[in-house]
């Protein structure tokens, strides 16, 4: 998809060694667990690569909508690179939390994600245009580049539209939760919900009461 050979091995560079080499620290689960933020947005196992693979979707298809309604034509090179690897180290941040299920921030994590890849590019030597756009991306400088703004964008997008639902069902486990006297571990009720994916989880919630829905729920538990 990447064209531009120093783009493309830049991002496979990082894609087959993950691994910081410009800090000693070393990550407390993989980045295939790692989800894109706990508490937030894609908040479960598996997350992060899901927010990825659809920040990378939401982005192209938004520059084509601008492409074709502005006539602003932008590198898809770059805007694939950068969605890519926007939150590539995130997984670094994060470890098993084992008191409330799921994933938390590490208490001794120093270097935040979006520094992270910006110092790793460079000491890989990856094209200068690359590391501008993910320093760009999450606010670190001003939006300067087109295709920054683009990703910038997906990324929110994706983010809230997935907290907006991961919310509805969070309610609803703490529902549970509450209801069985914590016999049922509010994340755990939320995973269950999950895995159904989260189209099916909607489907079963609209049109029912909140009673009926609750009842189904802890009947489905036991």
């Amino acid at each position: 998809m990447i064209e531009c050979r120093e783009l493309r091995e830049s991002v496979i560079s990082i894609l087959n060694n993950p691994i910081l080499t410009i800090s000693r620290a070393t990550p407390l689960i993989s980045i295939e667990e790692s989800p894109a933020a706990p508490r937030k947005h894609h908040a479960y196992s598996g997350g992060l690569i899901q927010h990825t693979i659809s920040v990378i979707s939401i982005a192209l298809r938004l520059s084509d909508v601008f492409e074709e309604i502005y006539g602003i034509k932008l590198s898809k090179d770059l805007v694939i690179a950068s969605a890519i690897l926007h939150d590539i180290f995130k997984f670094y941040q994060y470890e098993r939390d084992e008191v409330n299920g799921g994933f938390r921030a590490r208490n001794d994590w120093y270097l935040s994600h979006d520094y992270a890849i910006i110092a790793e590019l460079a000491a890989r030597k990856a094209p200068e245009k690359l590391i501008r756009c993910l320093s760009e991306i999450h606010g670190n400088v001003p939006l300067t580049m087109l295709e920054c703004l683009v990703v910038h964008l997906a990324d929110s997008i994706d983010a809230s539209f997935n907290e907006h639902i991961q919310n509805v069902l969070m309610n609803i486990a703490r529902d549970i939760e509450n209801l069985s006297r914590g016999k049922y571990r509010a994340y755990d009720v939320f995973i269950k919900l999950i895995e159904r994916g989260l189209g099916k989880a909607l489907e079963s919630i609209i049109g029912t009461t909140r009673s009926q829905l609750l009842k189904k729920l802890l009947r489905e538990l036991q």
